[in-house]
């Protein structure tokens, strides 16, 4: 304690930040994979599972939009805390009895639970480059990689620890049981980090306007696209097609699935942590990061992808097959993730910032509210193989973005 109390206000701020961003990142994760295989356990077809998840994601998007301009008013340390109080709301509304959770009430706390996820996720990360400036002015830019790749590989890792917790959690205790320790749990990190969280971060020394929530910067709004497509891209297949897919056709048990995921989801975050170490040994110098590089990232993943759908069509049912190309598809996928990351909060204005980086994720949660609804559709009519083709499509629009901003 007597360590952190000498620390910098700034320092201690980032360290309150990032411990809210991990707790509610684990309970986000685990209650995703809690909601999908309670639902599907009680006889819930693929599309009905997509159905549990569409206010998370419209009320993602949504936030992202309304956050951004919110943060900038009051301040992103308490939209922060708004969306803590939000999701311990949404998971004790599902600590009813089975028979009170309708799909239209899990809907609902399932918007809530979108709401909290993106104002939390928006305020971590908008939050990044103003403390990093604070911390050390003179390399604020060339820290700003290293230390936006840290947060959100963490963030992921955390995830995938969620998703192992939450199959855990539902094989140990009951449903109800499960999302009401995850509450108390969150609760608590929240009351302990809150002293740490008082000030006005973010706030802008001007009234932001709701007139600019929307980006007039080209860039910034080709850089949007193209995150909206990679992450369709990613859940047209993850979301709902390949825990059902493992669950109902590989005859995993749920265990299985849940351990998979966040094994994937921890991989996953790896690599985005350690994404300027991996593009150093390329390049030489992170600080040397150009939209060039971008792109070629972008490319290779579509070519990935492209491979997985051909082994997917010439080895079907195939464990080893599967696995082994979604974790090099996870590699590539998670590169261009914490590039995109690091070019949206390297782009945005420094008064105003969370009103860009909202903007940027408004459209992040749109390409998942589209991949959770093509996931769960293109798998029910026809298979996973449809969804990686999707996939593919998806990737590719994702890259001409890319390219585009290039000639911007």
């Amino acid at each position: 304690m007597a360590l952190l109390s000498s620390l910098p206000v700034s320092v201690k701020k980032y360290i309150a930040i990032t411990a809210n961003y991990w707790a509610f990142t684990l309970t986000d994760g685990a209650l995703r994979m809690l909601v999908l295989l309670y639902f599907y356990q009680l006889g819930y077809s693929p599309f009905a599972l997509a159905t549990l998840f569409i206010l998370y994601e419209v009320f993602g998007v949504v936030t992202n939009l309304v956050g951004g301009w919110l943060g900038a008013r009051i301040g992103l340390n308490k939209t922060m805390l708004i969306g803590i109080v939000i999701q311990v709301l949404a998971l004790l509304m599902l600590a009813l009895p089975s028979e009170y959770l309708s799909v239209a009430y899990v809907m609902f706390a399932q918007a809530l639970s979108g709401i909290a996820k993106d104002l939390n996720k928006m305020s971590a990360k908008s939050s990044i480059k103003l403390l990093v400036t604070k911390v050390n002015k003179e390399e604020a830019q060339s820290k700003l990689f290293t230390w936006v790749a840290l947060l959100t590989g963490s963030k992921n890792t955390l995830k995938g620890v969620g998703f192992f917790l939450g199959g855990l959690l539902l094989t140990t205790f009951d449903f109800q049981v499960a999302v009401l320790l995850m509450a108390m749990s969150l609760a608590f990190v929240a009351l302990c980090t809150y002293p740490m969280l008082r000030g006005e971060i973010g706030k802008t020394r001007y009234k932001a306007k709701f007139s600019q929530l929307f980006s007039k910067n080209a860039s910034l709004n080709s850089l949007s696209a193209a995150r909206l497509f990679l992450f369709a891209g990613r859940d047209v297949w993850f979301v709902i097609a390949l825990p059902v897919y493992l669950a109902s056709q590989l005859q995993w048990q749920h265990q299985a699935v849940g351990t998979f995921l966040a094994c994937w989801i921890i991989f996953y975050g790896i690599i985005q942590a350690n994404a300027p170490t991996i593009l150093s040994f390329f390049i030489g110098d992170v600080e040397k990061t150009s939209l060039q590089q971008v792109t070629l990232w972008s490319v290779l993943l579509v070519l990935v992808t492209l491979v997985l759908c051909i082994a997917v069509y010439l080895f079907p049912q195939n464990n080893e097959v599967l696995v082994i190309g979604l974790f090099i598809f996870g590699a590539a996928f998670a590169m261009n993730s914490s590039l995109h990351s690091y070019l949206i909060v390297a782009l945005a204005r420094e008064d105003g910032v969370s009103i860009d980086v909202g903007f940027y994720y408004m459209a992040n949660a749109m390409g998942r509210l589209v991949g959770t609804m093509l996931s769960g559709v293109i798998y029910q009519q026809f298979g996973l193989l449809a969804c990686m083709s999707f996939a593919l499509l998806l990737t590719s629009l994702a890259s001409y973005f890319i390219r585009k901003i290039a000639n911007i």
